[in-house]
């Protein structure tokens, strides 16, 4: 089957509230042309520098994703043209986006990335370091950031159960984070000067499931996942 009949089938099975990041980390630019010719316009890369190539040869109506970790000293490179950014696991690494975003005179979207598997190697916060996180001043005076909500990798497991037990543990914490974005953004005078405050989070986004799990993170409520071999093939 066709890279473009892939897609076509993959797209056919999600439901009209969940956007495919199609991943393309590793494939030629002749891959992501093929995807992008079939209609995709969301690519996922786990690698800046492969990304900043792709984006400065590929049509520039595409939304560029970062899915892979993200070391800081390498954030400048997609800071001018980056949709949105996956796995922020730190204030620190959030402090070098904001900064970097400053200098391009944008806003840069972020997903914080949450630990739920069973596996050591994941990275990703956990509750409380999410709550320190979005309580401290540090974050409160980020105007150049905005935190769309959270992602998440299960274990990489054939046990359903576990996975399930996962993804549900991830959409829970989502949903209280939406909730307290609700409250603290209820009712604001938009133009009032807490306005600022409102732009720093817009919790809209659970990324979670991939390839082997997508339709398991759909049914527990996952509002975009992340797809790269049965859409391009194996690497």
């Amino acid at each position: 089957m066709s890279i473009a009949s892939n897609l076509n089938s993959i797209k056919a099975t999600l439901p009209e509230n969940v956007t495919l990041v199609a991943v393309s980390k590793t494939k030629p630019v002749s891959d992501l042309m093929e995807a992008y010719e079939a209609g995709q316009r969301i690519f996922g890369e786990n690698k800046i520098q492969e990304m900043a190539d792709k984006w400065k040869q590929m049509p520039k109506d595409i939304q560029w994703h970062m899915i892979g970790h993200v070391q800081t000293n390498k954030v400048k490179f997609m800071a001018p043209f980056v949709s949105l950014i996956h796995g922020v696991d730190s204030l620190k690494l959030l402090q070098e986006i904001n900064k970097q975003a400053a200098k391009n005179n944008r806003v840069i979207d972020c997903l914080l990335q949450m630990h739920i598997a069973e596996e050591e190697t994941k990275f990703g916060l956990d509750e409380n370091e999410l709550n320190a996180l979005l309580s401290s001043t540090e974050f409160k005076e980020m105007q150049h950031i905005r935190i769309l909500g959270l992602m998440g990798m299960a274990t990489f497991t054939e046990n359903q159960n576990q996975i399930r037990k996962e993804f549900i543990y991830l959409k829970y914490i989502f949903d209280s984070l939406r909730n307290r974005d609700a409250q603290q953004h209820g009712g604001r005078d938009t133009h009032s000067r807490d306005a600022q405050q409102c732009i720093s989070t817009s919790i809209s986004t659970i990324s979670m499931g991939m390839s082997g799990d997508y339709q398991l993170a759909i049914e527990c409520g996952s509002t975009m996942v992340r797809i790269g071999s049965s859409i391009f093939g194996g690497r």
